[in-house]
Parts: C-alpha cells; sequence; structure tokens
C-alpha cells in the first residue's frame, strides 16, 4: 500500500481571468450520500487522545479540539470558529494511519474527522465514482502518485475533508465531549 504522508495543496487561481468570479470559500461538489455513525466517530476519536481532551463534534462528524473546563455554549462557539478558520483559508489536510485500521484527517487548526474503515469499505463505489469531485475548483493536491492522482488511502482523506466542508458551511455541534479525569 502506498502511504501519502501528507497531501499539500496548491491552488491555482482563475481569478485574473477575464469576466470569471470565483466564489470564496471554493467548496468541493461531492456532498456523501452516507454519514458515519456518531457514537463511534466520538469513541474513535476520544481513544487518538488517550480520553485527555474536552472536543466539540459536528453534525458530519468533524471533531474539534477545545479548551478544557468550557461551557457547552462557549465549546461549540470556539468549535465553530475553528472550523471558520479552516474554511476561510485553504484547508490543508494530513492523513495519518490510525493503529485501529481507521484513518484521521487533520487541518491546520485543531479540527479532524475520522473516517471508519468499514463505512469506507461499505460506501467504496460512491468514493471510488465520487473522489476527484472532493477537490475544490482549481485545486491540485500533489501525492506519490501525480497531481489529483490518488490512491484508495487519497481517495478515504477527501472522504473526511468532504465531511469537513459540509460541517463548516453549515456548521451544528451536536455533542460535547468532555476529558476523562
Amino acid at each position: 500500500m502506498m502511504l501519502i504522508g501528507g497531501l499539500s495543496s496548491i491552488v491555482l487561481s482563475s481569478a485574473g481571468s477575464a469576466g470569471m468570479s470565483a466564489s470564496f470559500p471554493p467548496v468541493p461538489k461531492w456532498r456523501p450520500s452516507f454519514s458515519q455513525p456518531i457514537d463511534r466517530i466520538e469513541e474513535r476519536f476520544g481513544y487518538y487522545f488517550n480520553q485527555e481532551r474536552d472536543f466539540a463534534i459536528l453534525e458530519n462528524g468533524t471533531c474539534v479540539l477545545t479548551e478544557p473546563h468550557l461551557s457547552d455554549g462557549a465549546a461549540s462557539l470556539a468549535a465553530i470558529q475553528t472550523l471558520a478558520m479552516i474554511y476561510n483559508y485553504h484547508p490543508d489536510m494530513k492523513p495519518s494511519d490510525m493503529d485501529d485500521g481507521n484513518l484521521l484527517v487533520s487541518y491546520n487548526h485543531p479540527a479532524f474527522n475520522v473516517v471508519l474503515t468499514d463505512i469506507a469499505k461499505a460506501h467504496w463505489p460512491e468514493i471510488e465514482a465520487r473522489h476527484q469531485d472532493g477537490l475544490t475548483t482549481d485545486e491540485v493536491l500533489i501525492t506519490p502518485l501525480g497531481q489529483n492522482v490518488f490512491d484508495d488511502f487519497g481517495k478515504k482523506a477527501l472522504l473526511g475533508r468532504c465531511y469537513m466542508f459540509m460541517d463548516a458551511q453549515a456548521p451544528k455541534v451536536v455533542r460535547i465531549k468532555r476529558r476523562v479525569i
């Protein structure tokens, strides 16, 4: 299996073209037709951080680390602000294989998406067919296979990032998880 240590992104801009208006921020076309169980996302994400961090979970499974001991309202607001910082800047991602076989996608601020391998496998035909739609307009991701060429690892990373975009576009915190003391 070829691993992508990190997917770095380069945005090619067409803003200088006459008569073209670029929408900002750019978003992918793909909105996965399936979701992942929030209870499993919560359990796996807590495991990855040894149950030692507070975090918020958004409707599509994006997890955002928060400062400890915040009220639910303050934690929700912090999570939404963190997502806005990622969304309103180019959302670079760094996917990592986890010891349980799942994938964790991280960003340039403390937000993450867990891609559950069994869920991805169950929906592989959609992932295979739509992963290129997980790119934003004019986006080029460089992988060891070439520009915008993805192995299965990269396709799952694009899936996770699509969930982040969905959560950033319509943020709805569904759960606040407190660290175990």
